[in-house]
């Protein structure tokens, strides 16, 4: 197992960490009016449901970014993500059910719209590695189940994991354009070394932006 590996894995926990803090709060907020004996059920079909659905986009996302001009599209969208991240944005409220099988479809439906960014940020970070992508979702497993109140907990007490979350995304995001087929290769092509350069300056440049426009959407409220 080379560094490069070892490198991976720890970016994409990291990611899974940052990402995934909202998917398990999903979890909490679908169940909380079910009564006591459903709730396990709801938070173990729901999940279940929900990681198959995820495992399914993130292969389908590691053929797409094959194709040219998929990985340049997927790093401006891992660029939106990070921003929103750092803002500090909220998802929708999610709606809380009283019967089981609809906290189920909630959880599902819910997570399936949240993970979009934890999937192109995985099949990013793994580059084409289906070991890794596979201990990727392994990993975000406990995450989602166990670890909504602890995620939220840590990013409470420590804002600089968001800010650390927010600029890897920015990097991943470099290093998905650089890798794009044919946005990659005219960028890398024109000047020498882009292909640290953007990563870099990607990771600046958002945490820049999403700091200081949150700031400012706060003071505007």
């Amino acid at each position: 197992m080379d560094s490069t590996f070892i490198l991976n894995l720890l970016e994409i926990l990291l990611i899974n960490i940052v990402l995934s803090g909202d998917n398990a709060v999903v979890i909490a907020l679908a169940c909380r009016k079910l009564p006591a004996h459903h709730r396990k059920k709801a938070i173990f079909f729901g999940t279940f449901g929900a990681i198959v659905l995820r495992v399914a986009l993130t292969f389908i996302a590691v053929y797409l970014l094959s194709i040219p001009f998929v990985n340049f599209i997927g790093g401006l969208l891992l660029i939106w993500i990070a921003i929103r991240l750092l803002r500090g944005e909220e998802e929708e409220d999610i709606r809380a059910n009283s019967n089981l099988m609809g906290a189920i479809q909630t959880i599902i439906s819910a997570d399936v719209i949240m993970s979009l960014d934890n999937v192109v940020a995985v099949a990013g970070s793994a580059n084409g590695n289906m070991l890794l992508i596979v201990l990727g979702l392994l990993i975000s497993i406990p995450l989602i189940i166990w670890g909504s109140q602890l995620l939220m907990t840590i990013m409470e007490k420590f804002p600089i994991v968001v800010i650390i979350g927010g600029g890897l995304l920015g990097y991943t995001a470099g290093e998905m354009i650089v890798k794009d087929e044919l946005v990659g290769r005219f960028l890398t092509g024109m000047i020498p070394n882009l292909d640290f350069v953007i990563p870099v300056t990607l990771m600046i440049v958002v945490i820049l932006i999403g700091k200081f426009s949150g700031y400012f959407a706060k003071e505007a409220r």
